[in-house]
């Protein structure tokens, strides 16, 4: 069965399994523990996430129970996701959350891939950004476009060729720029802790890592922001990031760049994978086999966070300003972040192992 035809079917069985909660019954969780397994180094934008919802969907669960975030970082995220394909719990008390580098091993095949996704529930979505930025020295030479960057050797701490990472990588090599990735470290947060060591000059993160642990270098000055990977507005069309919209796009500064191109077979694949890897990045999942009542529970908890007066103003410091999908746009949102072209597919492959040497079969 084709990959298409597999999201097909966990489409339709995820809108079954969500319209089926026309009422919710009341469980409850007292005294229970929640872990929230998060396949990444406690020092990324994915830790963020789920430390920010951890305490809320606490409150919102009936009989309050303790949600706790689990880090088991390896393989690129493939460690934590193989890990999770195995659950079969059925009492509520196993969450996962997975992101773009997540997704992205699996729409490239990658062979430590152990997991499928129209496997799992998905319960809440929600968008993120990314940013990247400049090391104090090269930043000066940055007027909106890459022109002055032509020729500088750039180092970067990266998790893997076939993370979420290649939007930043491929970014960059559509920018003309020399970019050496270090592969291996087990998070973003990693990767801005070379940054700040000095053995990486350019770094990008994910809107909460960037909030949370870079824009305090962009204050002191060891930090120049070059530029956001921006969003989506409905017509699919790439505007200013809502959290960063002083901050120019990637499209813009590409647009400013001698020899950068906004159309053709690397900007198509390019924004394919940035739209499978962004506007619905960050997903929760309940484990296959889990009864309906834990489903419209954690959808009923997730829908009562969204809908805390006061959600919008403390996410934005914290997360910043992108949707959160619940129940069926959660399942949506899954459909589109594990969703790419052939073409798109086929162009990042032959890039992976033309400038990295990753053969992926």
């Amino acid at each position: 069965m084709t990959l298409k035809n597999n999201l097909k079917i966990a489409l339709a069985s995820g809108v079954a399994l969500v319209a089926a909660a026309t009422a919710t019954h009341a469980m409850d969780m007292s005294g229970k523990t929640v872990e929230w397994t998060i396949p990444f180094s406690e020092t990324g934008g994915s830790a963020k996430w789920a430390n920010f919802f951890a305490p809320l969907l606490s409150e919102a669960l009936p009989g309050e129970p303790t949600v706790v975030a689990k880090f088991m970082p390896g393989a690129g995220s493939t460690k934590g996701a193989n890990w999770f394909q195995n659950q079969k719990d059925g009492g509520g008390e196993v969450l996962f959350g997975t992101s773009g580098s997540t997704q992205f091993p699996y729409l490239l095949g990658d062979p430590r891939v152990r997991y499928e996704y129209k496997d799992w529930i998905p319960v809440m979505a929600s968008g993120t950004g990314g940013v990247a930025y400049l090391n104090k020295e090269h930043g000066a030479k940055f007027d909106g476009s890459a022109n002055g960057l032509k020729g500088v050797k750039f180092i970067y701490g990266a998790q893997g060729a076939t993370s979420l990472d290649l939007v930043a990588l491929l970014a960059w090599k559509m920018l003309g720029m020399d970019v050496e990735p270090v592969f291996g470290i087990k998070g973003r947060g990693d990767g801005r802790l070379m940054f700040e060591r000095g053995e990486a000059n350019i770094d990008y993160q994910t809107s909460s890592g960037y909030l949370g642990g870079s824009a305090p270098l962009v204050e002191a000055g060891d930090a120049v922001p070059m530029m956001s990977w921006g969003a989506l507005d409905e017509n699919g069309v790439i505007v200013r990031d809502p959290t960063f919209p002083d901050m120019p796009t990637f499209k813009e500064v590409c647009e400013a760049t001698d020899g950068c191109e906004t159309s053709g077979p690397a900007w198509d694949a390019w924004k394919a994978f940035f739209t499978a890897g962004f506007p619905s990045q960050k997903i929760a999942f309940l484990p296959n086999g889990v009864s309906q009542d834990v489903i419209d529970t954690f959808v009923a908890g997730f829908e009562a966070v969204r809908s805390r007066p006061d959600f919008k103003d403390i996410a934005a410091k914290q997360v910043g300003k992108y949707p959160m999908f619940v129940g069926e746009g959660a399942v949506q949102a899954a459909k589109d972040a594990t969703t790419i072209s052939p073409e798109a597919k086929e162009y990042v492959v032959n890039w992976l192992s033309e400038a990295y040497g990753v053969t992926l079969q």
